[in-house]
């Protein structure tokens, strides 16, 4: 992926990056693999926010994509490579030989006309699915299941990849691109190669407006607001907030422990920080 510059005809556009979008194929998307999505505004499935600042942005249809990479020694040949406005990643619309059409995350490096396969023992080659125990040390892998057959779960958006440390006993030891390590099955499917859409993080946005599309909403410091809506509101002139770093709700925002235990903690070897 390269990033392209806009000539400065406003102060925003001075700023603003975007990509060029060279390795996508300029077609239509599937049909048959669309959804309507409901714009949620940040809601949880009881109608309350559940994450703030979420809401408007542009119209999506949601792509259904194919994590799970079931459809064992039959080829695939890839039609195209595509946008998709619902992640950061881009997807490949792959042709099975039996005629079914499926949407994959796109790995860095598959082209239009190459051919992928899921299985047991295929070759170790871009955009190929097989299972951890049959890929050998030191290989980079994307689309990680966590639980065999539920679909991968980890390493799933741009750039995002994991790599083969060990196997000991009935787990393999992945090194994940955020620095943590973690045991996983070895009988796991993971897809070969890298996440593609890799300067995805280096894009400038340059302007509020261009946030907005992607339902992002404004986010409004507590040190300005009155005292009855934020406990950093208030006091005379520019104040600091006077105290930590709290929510709205009082509870603290800077090295306060969110994270509940998960019966998955035990696997992880290594955390990120």
């Amino acid at each position: 992926m390269a990033i392209k510059k806009y000539r400065p005809t406003t102060p925003s556009r001075r700023s603003t990056t975007g990509a060029t979008f060279v390795e996508l194929t300029g077609v239509k998307p599937h049909k048959p693999l669309l959804r309507p999505l409901k714009e949620r505004a940040g809601r949880g499935r009881e109608g309350r926010i559940t994450i703030r600042w979420r809401g408007g942005g542009h119209k999506r249809r949601y792509r259904v994509i194919d994590f799970k990479r079931n459809k064992f020694h039959i080829p695939a040949r890839v039609v195209s490579i595509e946008y998709d406005p619902n992640r950061t990643s881009y997807i490949a619309l792959l042709s099975y030989r039996d005629g079914e059409k499926r949407y994959i995350i796109a790995p860095q490096g598959l082209k239009v006309g190459d051919e992928v396969i899921s299985g047991e023992d295929v070759d170790i080659r871009i955009g190929n699915s097989l299972p951890l125990k049959h890929i050998p040390l030191g290989t980079t892998i994307h689309n990680i299941e966590l639980t065999k057959g539920r679909g991968g779960q980890m390493a799933r958006g741009a750039g995002t990849f994991a790599q083969v440390l060990a196997k000991e006993g009935r787990y393999a030891h992945l090194r994940l691109s955020s620095g943590e390590i973690r045991k996983v099955l070895l009988d796991c499917l993971a897809t070969i190669g890298q996440v593609g859409n890799v300067d995805w993080g280096r894009i400038s946005l340059g302007k509020a407006g261009r946030s907005r599309y992607l339902g992002y909403r404004p986010k409004v410091r507590g040190v300005a607001m009155n005292p009855v809506d934020h406990p950093h509101g208030g006091g005379e002139g520019k104040s600091s907030g006077g105290r930590h770093p709290v929510t709205p709700w009082g509870k603290p925002t800077k090295g306060y422990k969110t994270r509940k235990k998960k019966p998955s903690d035990r696997l992880i070897i290594k955390r990120r920080k």
